[in-house]
């Protein structure tokens, strides 16, 4: 009888294992899973006066742009550090050199499963290189539609733009919100005041806990509508210390600073991350306590640089601005000259006053 008991025992023990296996593990699994999927970090990479962010969520990870050409093999190491074998999502926002100028590094890096591209193609060495790293790895590429939506592991990915066609590469921006739980971030490429009224047109919910700021903090981003729609806790700017075309505006800077936005800027704190659980979303530096801009003297929105500019040339199109012109934003470095030169000097030396901030 006694082994008899013992056998029953022994029985019941693991029936009740197995039972409480069935019952209990899914759970335990169930929480674990979510305390793990609700992580979604956000690295605004420090790529000098350009744009690059990685995101990761789940084991799967986005790259939205790759800086100028300069900045590709650092941003091939960055993503090494950060164990990243292959990218499920590449995002080109525009063609502009310094959001796809390390591209051709990155495609032929790395395994890609998916390459999303602006609809506006250029006509210059930096796109070329671009489709031809493409070529060379049998990748394709296609421009997403605004309202579609994708997964990067818990987060949801929704395109917001570009909703039409331009003229402007800016405007071109693929711009889109990233939701992990109830935190969401936006990025809006380069887009400018025109593109951001198509988006709000579009009666998309754009709201958002963190706003990645349109070119660089340039006043010709963040129109006042549009920032009120997205009524952001958070700002992250990503521009170069000391780059040429004063970015961060001091307008844009104005804006954020009224409405209490908490700013965060590479070119004060190098790379920054933010960490989402969901919830809350934590930064790995403290917000930016200084409101400088970017802009010298001559803007006259900026009395802390002491180099007083009266003009800015374009040695390409032999044309020349005032400080404050939107054209200003649109000059390449190597194409920019500062000068404080009298108008009349500066027409003798072949220069065209443009025919918008006429000069």
């Amino acid at each position: 009888m006694r082994t008899i008991h013992i056998r029953l025992t022994n029985i019941l023990l693991s029936v009740f294992v197995l039972l409480s296996g069935y019952f209990y593990s899914p759970v335990t699994a169930y929480a674990e899973n979510q305390s793990k999927s609700n992580q979604m970090e956000v690295h605004f990479i420090d790529v000098g006066q350009g744009d690059c962010t990685l995101i990761t969520c789940d084991g799967q990870s986005l790259l939205i742009d790759t800086a100028d050409e300069s900045k590709g093999t650092a941003i091939q190491s960055y993503l090494r550090k950060q164990n990243i074998e292959k990218l499920d999502y590449l995002i080109l926002t525009h063609p502009d050199s310094d959001h796809i100028g390390g591209a051709p590094v990155i495609i032929t890096k790395f395994g890609i499963e998916n390459i999303f591209m602006s609809n506006y193609e250029k006509d210059n060495l930096t796109y070329e290189k671009l489709i031809q790293a493409m070529d060379y790895k049998r990748f394709k590429f296609s421009t997403p539609a605004a309202g579609s939506r994708f997964q990067l592991g818990a987060a949801t990915i929704t395109i917001l733009a570009p909703c039409k066609s331009y003229d402007n590469p800016n405007d071109a921006s693929v711009a889109l919100m990233v939701q992990n739980g109830d935190n969401k971030f936006l990025f809006t490429g380069d887009a400018t005041n025109e593109a951001e009224t198509d988006i709000l047109e579009s009666h998309a919910d754009i709201s958002a806990d963190v706003y990645k700021v349109g070119h660089h903090g340039s006043k010709t981003s963040t129109s006042a509508d549009f920032f009120h729609a997205v009524h952001p806790q958070y700002a992250v700017i990503s521009c170069g210390e000391g780059n040429s075309y004063g970015h961060p505006h001091a307008q844009t800077l104005n804006t954020l600073r009224t409405s209490g936005v908490e700013v965060y800027r590479t070119d004060e704190d190098g790379t920054i991350v933010a960490v989402s659980d969901g919830k809350t979303i934590t930064f790995n530096v403290p917000a930016s306590k200084t409101w400088k801009s970017g802009e010298p003297v001559g803007s006259t929105q900026n009395s802390q640089n002491s180099i007083a500019i009266s003009y800015v040339l374009n040695t390409n199109t032999h044309k020349f601005h005032r400080p404050t012109c939107d054209s200003v934003d649109t000059i390449k470095d190597k194409n920019r000259k500062d000068s404080t030169d009298s108008r009349d000097v500066i027409i003798g030396n072949g220069f065209v006053p443009c025919k918008i901030c006429k000069p």
